[in-house]
C-alpha cells in the first residue's frame, strides 16, 4: 500500500489525559470533553468515548464529501443525513479493532443516484481514505 501524500491545509490538535477515562481537549478550546468507557466495556458511561468522537467526525466528513460530489453531479442532497456507527471489538490476533457502518439518506434523488453519490463520496472523504484497507467500512443507502 502506498502512503498518500498530502499538502496540509489545516491541522487539528487535541490532547488527551488519562486515556479512555479522562479528558480530551483541542488546543483552541472549542472541544473539551470528559471521556469514559461505555457501560458495555465496564465503564460508567458518564462521558463520551473515542468511538463516539470518531463516529461524529466520520459522519460530518462523509456529509461534506457527499456535498462535494453532489455539486459536481448537480444533484440535490438537501435534507440528506449521514449516520456513522463505529463498533469496537476484539481482533483474532487478540488486540482491538474498529468496524464502521455508514448509512446515508438522500430523500431528493432516486435509489440508483443515491448509491452512486455515496460510492463517489466514499472515494473523496478523507476519513474513508484513511480507513480504506485498514478497517471494514460498510456503506448503505436508507
Amino acid at each position: 500500500m502506498t502512503i498518500q501524500s498530502v499538502d496540509v491545509l489545516y491541522t487539528a490538535v487535541a490532547t488527551a489525559e488519562n486515556g479512555r477515562d479522562g479528558r480530551v481537549a483541542t488546543d483552541d478550546g472549542k472541544l473539551d470533553v470528559i471521556v469514559n468507557p461505555p457501560k458495555e466495556l465496564g465503564g460508567n458511561g458518564a462521558g463520551t468515548n473515542p468511538e463516539q468522537l470518531f463516529a461524529a467526525g466520520y459522519s460530518a466528513c462523509f456529509q461534506g464529501a457527499l456535498g462535494v460530489v453532489a455539486r459536481q453531479e448537480k444533484a440535490d442532497i438537501s435534507g440528506s443525513l449521514v449516520t456513522a456507527k463505529v463498533g469496537l471489538g476484539k481482533t483474532p490476533a487478540g488486540g482491538f479493532g474498529l468496524k464502521v457502518e455508514i448509512a446515508v439518506s438522500i430523500p431528493n434523488v432516486d435509489a440508483a443516484t443515491a448509491k452512486d453519490l455515496v460510492e463517489k463520496a466514499h472515494q473523496v472523504c478523507p476519513y474513508s481514505s484513511a480507513t480504506r484497507g485498514n478497517i471494514d467500512v460498510a456503506l448503505s443507502v436508507v
